[in-house]
């Protein structure tokens, strides 16, 4: 299956989409890559999840890629006498080590960590936002003394953010740790690390994936943006987490930050997903709100490589409508010559490497000479995705020998993988790309295509050669 539409979608799976069936179903929509959130999830349950996805691609013959997304350390109060109190503004409200069952003025934070991290003016939310405290006074490692700043009902159990404190722990719990040893088991595509406070917590993950599974960083605290560059820079993809996000930030900083991680992570040439309530409404409506609509459309005038489903695809109500709907917002802002203006504006200057400098000379040659096609010929899928950095207005076809190649490449903004052969001289790779784009229905014969590749064959990171070539009736009949 070929898409016309560049920017990819991520659908999540749950509940209302844990069949083969719905999952092809969601395919066939649009669909291009399903996300496995382990909040929820065990090793068992990712597994067969997993064997789901791998069933899709087998009936769809196109790569599908599985993306685990890790729950990361969740920060709770305890319990509370009657399982709830209220508190109010201008209260003195105490978080403390004593594990008795809490009131109106104190509970206990099972967290030592946080009790010895906390200073005074360091803010603290509870219930994503809806309580909030400001420190007044510490005693390290026993307890924090807080003023009430938004009162309301506190109960048991609820979450705990913290937008000026940096945690000395890892991203990675235990359960993190044993659901990414399965992932890496079982053979997943893309890891997403949540709550990244640092470029440290993406190179501990990745000396786990050993390069078996791409690893994507989530963006959604403050301490991640105080350090973003290093985490853009060791990280092999972002997605902006703008639920956490606009949690732990003024909401109304947000845009600005999904802007800026967006334009960081095309300059490198990594993929960037947009992500949280993009089509929020319709986890109980059959169709979004106006401004879901243009949210969706901004994040695809962006130039984001994807966007992403969360609880409308995997317990909503209309998961089939939900991913209908995105594919034709990003259908139709492709088409918008605005939006062609909008991509090249934000084009980077190509880094000084022989990958950039051709990935740079095929997207010109397609411009000047209305290309509708590059095939890329990729060990790793890394050559695909620095000619997606460019943006050309041609599709760009993947072929690769590597399975795994081809689903990581999947992500990559109007990268079509197609797994074949590699090929033995460039007349074999010349001849085969013609026939893939002619199959594909992207060319016809007489028309042109443009050839990428890295001689010797085979070797990764060797990307060195472009090539102008004629499709011609026999790559037709060979197609």
């Amino acid at each position: 299956m070929t898409r016309s539409r560049r920017t990819k979608i991520v659908a999540t799976l749950g509940p209302a989409s844990s069949t083969v069936e719905m999952a092809c179903r969601l395919h066939e929509a649009g669909a291009d890559m399903f996300r496995i959130n382990m909040s929820h999830l065990s090793r068992d349950d990712l597994r067969a999840r997993v064997e789901m996805v791998r069933e899709v691609e087998e009936r769809v013959r196109t790569p599908v890629p599985v993306l685990v997304d890790l729950q990361g350390p969740k920060l709770r109060v305890g319990t509370f006498s009657g399982d709830r109190a209220e508190i109010m503004a201008g209260d003195r409200f105490v978080l403390d080590d004593d594990p008795r069952p809490g009131d109106a003025h104190r509970v206990h934070l099972p967290h030592p960590e946080i009790l010895s991290a906390l200073e005074p003016e360091h803010v603290v939310i509870i219930d994503d936002g809806k309580l909030r405290l400001v420190v007044e006074d510490v005693v390290p490692g026993r307890k924090a003394v807080t003023r009430v700043v938004v009162g309301g009902t506190i109960s048991n159990r609820k979450g705990v953010s913290l937008p000026d404190t940096q945690l000395p722990v890892s991203a990675m719990t235990p359960k993190d740790r044993s659901d990414l040893e399965a992932a890496m088991e079982i053979g997943v595509d893309w890891v997403a690390l949540s709550f990244v406070q640092r470029p440290e917590d993406i190179a501990e993950v990745k000396k786990v994936t050993r390069g078996r599974a791409q690893v994507l960083a989530k963006i959604e605290k403050p301490q991640a943006l105080q350090r973003l560059d290093e985490i853009m820079e060791i990280s092999d993809a972002l997605m902006v987490a703008r639920g956490d996000l606009g949690v732990e930030m003024p909401l109304e900083q947000v845009p600005g930050i999904q802007k800026r991680i967006t334009r960081g992570a095309r300059r490198l040439g990594k993929p960037v997903i947009v992500a949280t309530q993009m089509l929020e409404s319709m986890i109980t409506a059959p169709v979004p709100t106006r401004a879901e609509v243009s949210d969706v459309a901004t994040a695809v005038y962006e130039g984001a490589d994807a966007v992403m489903l969360s609880a409308e695809s995997a317990a909503g109500q209309y998961p089939l409508e939900a991913v209908a709907t995105m594919d034709r917002i990003a259908t139709q802002v492709e088409q918008e010559e605005l939006y062609w203006t909008i991509i090249a504006s934000q084009q980077a200057e190509p880094e000084a490497t022989g990958s950039d400098a051709i990935a740079a000379a095929a997207h010109r040659i397609a411009d000047t000479l209305g290309i509708n096609v590059i095939c890329a010929w990729t060990s790793s899928g890394a050559t695909a995705l620095r000619i997606a950095r460019e943006r050309p207005n041609s599709t760009i076809v993947a072929l690769t020998p590597s399975r795994g190649a081809a689903r990581r490449a999947q992500l990559g903004w109007g990268v079509h993988p197609i797994m074949t052969r590699d090929a033995h001289d460039v007349d074999d790779m010349t001849f085969r790309a013609c026939k893939f784009a002619v199959r594909t229905g992207l060319a016809k014969v007489g028309e042109r295509v443009i050839v990428v590749a890295g001689v010797p064959f085979g070797t990764p990171g060797a990307t060195n050669m472009v090539r102008i070539a004629f499709v011609k009736q026999e790559h037709a009949d060979a197609a």
